[in-house]
C-alpha cells in the first residue's frame, strides 16, 4: 500500500518545529527515524496532512554525561547508542537492551527519541526509561520541562507530550558501584516485538537488594511496573514473586499469544531475571 497524499515541511530549529506544530495542529506529525512512522503510514493507520522533519536540528544527536546524569539526544540512533561508550559504562541497562531492537538496518535510522514518543508498549527503550526512574525532556511553547518516565506513559501509544511539545532527550541517571541490572524478552523471532519482556534495575549494599524495579513490556497498554513482586523480590522471594504477578499484571490476548501464557512467560523471565541477581543475594 502506499501513503495517503501529505505536505512535508523540514524544521529549521527547535523553536521552528514547535512553530509549525501549532501552525498545522493535530495534522501534524514529527518525523525523526521514521522507522514506526512510515510503516503505519503505509498500512493508512495513520494519515496526517504534513510531516515535520525534525532530522538536522542541531545538539539532538548527542550524548552527554551531565552531573550524574546521562542525557541522550532524541535524534540519537539507536546503533550510535549501541556504540556509545558513555552508555555501555554508564546505562548497562540500555546497553542490553539495544541489540534486541528490531534489525541493524532499523537500528541504523530509529532513534531513541522517537521510540520513547511513540511508546509502543511492546518496544524495549519504554520499559528500560521506567526501569531507570528516567525522565523525558520535552520542549514546548512554554520553554522545557522534564516528566519523570514513570509519569510520561499514560496509555497506549499516549503520552505527557502535548499537540506542540518535541521530545529533545531522555535522562538516565548514571550506573554506580551498587547498581545491578537485567533484562530479557522472549518473541518469536530474533528482533520481532516481544511476546513479554522484563527489564530490571536495584541496588545491592551489604550484600541486600534494594530499590528493585521490574517493568515489563508487550504485556500491556504501556511499560507495567510489578510492585507486589518487586516487594517479595527484595524478601529474597523468588516463588512469593512470581505468585504476586497474578495481582500486579493483567495480560491481553492477541494473535501471538494468549493473556493466560503471558502471564506464565512473565514468571519465566522473573526467574531469569532472579538468577542474574543470585550472585548477590538470592
Amino acid at each position: 500500500m502506499k501513503p495517503a497524499a501529505f505536505a512535508y515541511a523540514k524544521a529549521r530549529s527547535l523553536r521552528d518545529a514547535i512553530t509549525l506544530l501549532g501552525k498545522h495542529k493535530k495534522g501534524a506529525r514529527l518525523l525523526a527515524g521514521g522507522q514506526s512512522l512510515i510503516a503505519a503510514l503505509n498500512m493508512r493507520l495513520d494519515a496526517p496532512s504534513v510531516l515535520i522533519d525534525i532530522n538536522g536540528i542541531e545538539g539532538l544527536d548527542e550524548i552527554h554525561l551531565k552531573k550524574g546524569w546521562v542525557e541522550i539526544g532524541a535524534l540519537v540512533r539507536h546503533s550510535q547508542a549501541l556504540h556509545s561508550p558513555i552508555i555501555a559504562k554508564h546505562v548497562p541497562l540500555i546497553a542490553k537492551a539495544l541489540p534486541h531492537i528490531a534489525h541493524p538496518a532499523i537500528r541504523n535510522r530509529g532513534t531513541i527519541g522517537g521510540s520513547i514518543a511513540l511508546a509502543d508498549p511492546a518496544a524495549e527503550l519504554p520499559a528500560c526509561l521506567v526501569a531507570l526512574g528516567g525522565e523525558a525532556v520535552i520542549t514546548g511553547p512554554k520553554g522545557k520541562r522534564t516528566v519523570k518516565a514513570d509519569n510520561f506513559f499514560k496509555d497506549l501509544f499516549e503520552t505527557a507530550l502535548g499537540p506542540r511539545d518535541v521530545l529533545t532527550a531522555i535522562r538516565v541517571p548514571v550506573a554506580s558501584s551498587e547498581s545491578r541490572f537485567g533484562f530479557a524478552e522472549i518473541c518469536r523471532r530474533r528482533g520481532d516485538y516481544a511476546i513479554v519482556g522484563l527489564a530490571t534495575s536495584a541496588r545491592v549494599k551489604d550484600k541486600e537488594l534494594s530499590d528493585i524495579r521490574l517493568v515489563y513490556f508487550g504485556i500491556g497498554s504501556k511499560p507495567e511496573r510489578a510492585r507486589k513482586a518487586e516487594a517479595a523480590l527484595v524478601k529474597g522471594k523468588i516463588d512469593a514473586a512470581v505468585a504476586a504477578l497474578d495481582d500486579d499484571l493483567d495480560p491481553h490476548d492477541d494473535v501471538q499469544a494468549t493473556g493466560a501464557t503471558r502471564r506464565y512467560l512473565a514468571g519465566v523471565l522473573l526467574k531469569r531475571i532472579a538468577r542474574e541477581l543470585a550472585e548477590v543475594r538470592l
